[in-house]
């Protein structure tokens, strides 16, 4: 059975490029953002690394932590950061965890359990489906999982997007329409009365009955 949202992070030890973590401490009270790769050296899986070296900046405003992971040992991954500094031109300054046992990979159901249990041998189709971002609350509860396949980049400013209006609805009852961004009107959830949402939002507008509109709550 695979991860659902709101389900907890299976807790795990493992080596990085920063030292051995225990991933619940490593977390701590924020937010972290974890995402896999299925193998060291591949094409799409370089520019993402780099995009999000470019991004942490963005991460860290939000107070979320950023670590990768890939199916490869964790000396391949110091020889990997060189080539993504030379396609990118960014430097991949957070941890990547070496997976090379498939522990982690198949303690989050991206690699079944007979997998086996080394990443020695295996192709990047092997791995096909170590390809999911998870974010992470400060509850250590699953918020968002994407996964997508290996020939399609992932978008992190929609990450960056989702955890936006993760964080916003998590302190507001409120939920966020497609497409929203940063600053554009909410929606009221059906837990707040007519009565609550004006001593709540002030003026709000009703488009259906089930859906009330009104200006973003500042924090």
């Amino acid at each position: 059975m695979g991860l659902r949202i709101n389900d907890t992070a299976p807790d795990f030890t493992a080596d990085t490029t920063q030292g051995q973590i225990s991933f619940h401490d490593w977390i701590g009270d924020g937010w972290a953002v974890l995402f896999s790769h299925p193998k060291n050296f591949t094409p799409v899986c370089t520019t993402e690394l780099g995009t999000m070296a470019g991004l942490e900046g963005e991460f860290r405003k939000r107070g979320v932590k950023i670590i990768g992971i890939s199916v490869d040992p964790v000396e391949s991954h110091a020889k990997w950061k060189d080539d993504i500094r030379t396609a990118t031109g960014f430097a991949v300054d957070y941890p990547l965890i070496g997976d090379k046992d498939l522990k982690v990979a198949k303690l989050y159901d991206m690699l079944p359990s007979d997998a086996g249990d080394s990443a020695e041998g295996r192709t990047p189709a092997d791995n096909a489906t170590v390809r999911s971002v998870y974010v992470i609350g400060p509850d250590k509860k699953i918020k968002l999982v994407l996964t997508y396949p290996m020939t399609t980049g992932r978008n992190f400013d929609e990450i960056l997007r989702a955890i936006d209006s993760i964080q916003l609805t998590a302190k507001h009852q409120v939920a966020t329409p497609a497409n929203w961004k940063q600053g554009e009107d909410v929606i009221i959830t059906a837990a707040v009365s007519n009565e609550d949402a004006t001593k709540r939002f002030g003026s709000y507008e009703t488009i259906l009955p089930y859906l009330r509109k009104t200006k973003q709550p500042s924090a």
